[in-house]
């Protein structure tokens, strides 16, 4: 088995991605979002216009051919490892675009390798650019190739108190929820195949807790609008189980940049390295 380092550039799609007021609401509530944020939760709630939450396109974002230009590698070593997302203009509530994505970066970790993956999704009638996203994956044992290394983590928490701190509790059935927007992994629902895997019992999906991480930037930051929340990148840490508790914290520079982590009840950190980018003033 080998990765193909060639294989950097490459491109898999246009793959045709669709969706619905429904499924933006069902997104919604397997991140936590309830009776607080109709404007998310539901599609008829008068005197509310219906939003959708800006970190929905990480279930859309990406050409599930791109792996297939990886090269070989055991799938039981792929973890994934950072994501990134990038809203060019507000989603709306039900729409059609094309999702191409491209193989960014090939590292060499040694006895592992990170591949990053960039995708980019236009409308489909207009070919008008929605979102972007970018995701890393770390696959065991499919370093040693000789390849970059990569650039060093420059992330760093600011040696201060944060200016905000959200908590949200995730409930044991989370899981159950989120897997319904797409990923059906039974990692996080099939207690024997989690065990199988290291677990104790099936664990929270890592785009789930983006999504609550991205939720508590969405309203500390943005006021609740969907419009004004432009990005956010992270890195996952650790695992979250179904019932843990997070701390969302946030530093803010005043200039429309912030730097974020998400953590459990025990300190352990489960999302690190996060960048969000925001309209501060409201403007789009």
């Amino acid at each position: 088995m080998a990765l193909d380092p060639d294989a950097v550039g490459a491109e898999s799609g246009p793959r045709r991605v669709t969706w619905q007021s429904k499924d933006c609401i069902v997104y919604a509530l397997g991140v936590g979002a309830g009776v607080d944020e109709l404007a998310y939760t539901t599609d008829n709630t008068k005197g509310v216009e219906q939003q959708v939450l800006p970190t929905y396109p990480v279930v859309l974002g990406i050409d599930p051919g791109i792996f297939k230009r990886f090269g070989t590698f055991d799938w039981a070593k792929l973890v994934h490892a950072e994501q990134g997302v990038e809203l060019l203009r507000p989603l709306p509530t039900q729409g059609a675009v094309l999702v191409t994505t491209r193989i960014v970066d090939m590292f060499d970790k040694g006895k592992a390798a990170l591949v990053v993956t960039g995708s980019e999704a236009v409308d489909e009638d207009t070919g008008e650019p929605m979102f972007r996203t970018r995701s890393a994956f770390f696959i065991g044992g499919a370093g040693g190739w000789g390849g970059d290394r990569g650039p060093s983590a420059t992330w760093q928490a600011p040696d201060r108190v944060p200016d905000h701190t959200v908590t949200y509790p995730t409930r044991p059935e989370r899981a159950l929820l989120y897997r319904l927007s797409g990923d059906r992994n039974p990692l996080h629902s099939d207690p024997a195949f989690a065990r199988r895997a290291g677990f104790e019992r099936p664990i929270l999906h890592g785009l789930c807790t983006f999504g609550f991480t991205g939720r508590a930037l969405l309203h500390t930051l943005a006021g609740g609008e969907a419009g004004r929340l432009r990005g956010m990148d992270a890195r996952f840490a650790a695992p979250v189980l179904p019932g843990d508790t997070l701390h969302i914290d946030i530093w803010t520079d005043g200039a429309g940049e912030a730097l974020f982590r998400t953590r459990k009840d025990d300190g352990t950190v489960v999302l690190t390295n996060g960048r969000c980018r925001f309209d501060a003033d409201g403007a789009r």
